[in-house]
């Protein structure tokens, strides 16, 4: 008895010595992955040093930090469909509004440590939407021609597969294949088409959260060069060319004048002279727009000849 007496302050001294724990706060999932439409659960556990009633609150961080649950309410958008327990919140049906970083926090101020705080991110998962898909309805042999397939709505991104009649067309196995695909873009290349190449193609597009979906087929036409066609082009629009290189020549070297060839008679004070039009025209060309003739003395003048054509 007398030994345990002895020890008995010692523990006593020990306890009240030994160090508190101030307010922790933690979780047991920092990432939580849901399906789009489903229920999110987002825990947070605390244990606090002397404060019975600590304060809970939980933040949704953005362009700006926005209320989840204050002062013992949920705040809009999250009111009426999301629930507290202890401080872990279920959110209910999440859509792609509700993906982002939450923090919990708690707030104790008789201890110590006044506030502690954890985060959660909330990644939702969207199933494949049918692909827009972009297939050209006729090419010609010897031509490249791109395929394409997306969906800009799944997450996580969509991964694509390519189908002509309805069978898959597999990844090609060498580097000189005919034509090339790339799963991640949805781009299906040819680098030359053949007349082989002439079908029914489709697109499906999965990402492994829910049921692929394919686009509806469209019929791809292979055709030869026309050789007769494209040489009568070729004939047109060289007579086109020539005709109209052979226009212009005529026209400049005065084959389209109009008073071409013709003459008349001027009457002249001492008799007529034979001038041509295109004379004339040479020279109303040259003379001088501001000449005057000089005035003619009274006396001098008389009737003479009128122009004769």
């Amino acid at each position: 008895m007398e030994g345990t007496s002895l020890y008995l302050p010692i523990v006593i001294l020990l306890m009240q010595c030994s160090p508190s724990v101030p307010v922790t706060v933690a979780t047991n999932r920092h990432k939580v992955e849901v399906r789009e439409f489903s229920d999110a659960v987002l825990s947070c556990t605390f244990h606090t040093e002397k404060e019975q009633n600590p304060r809970i609150e939980w933040k949704k961080k953005g362009k700006d930090v926005s209320f989840v649950y204050y002062d013992g309410h949920f705040r809009a958008p999250f009111e009426g469909r999301a629930t507290i327990e202890g401080a872990t919140v279920t959110l209910k049906r999440v859509t792609q509004d509700d993906a982002g970083e939450y923090r919990c926090e708690i707030s104790a101020p008789q201890d110590s440590v006044s506030l502690g705080e954890t985060n959660v991110t909330l990644k939702v998962l969207v199933p494949p939407h049918t692909p827009s898909c972009e297939i050209p309805s006729a090419a010609v042999t010897g031509s490249v021609v791109q395929l394409r397939c997306r969906d800009q709505q799944s997450i996580p991104p969509a991964t694509y597969s390519w189908f002509k009649d309805n069978q898959l067309i597999s990844q090609p196995r060498h580097a000189n294949a005919t034509y090339l695909i790339n799963s991640h873009t949805g781009v299906l290349e040819f680098r030359a088409v053949a007349k082989d190449d002439t079908g029914r193609y489709s697109c499906q597009a999965s990402n492994g959260v829910g049921p692929a979906k394919m686009c509806e087929g469209k019929h791809m036409t292979i055709e030869d060069v026309n050789v007769s066609a494209v040489v009568a082009a070729v004939v047109v629009v060289c007579l086109v060319i020539a005709c109209g290189c052979g226009g212009f020549l005529l026209h400049r070297n005065g084959f389209f004048s109009r008073h071409r060839g013709r003459s008349f008679w001027i009457s002249q004070c001492h008799g007529a002279a034979h001038i041509s039009s295109q004379t004339l025209h040479r020279t109303e060309d040259t003379s001088n727009v501001n000449y005057i003739p000089p005035p003619q003395e009274p006396q001098d003048f008389k009737h003479t000849q009128s122009f004769m054509l």
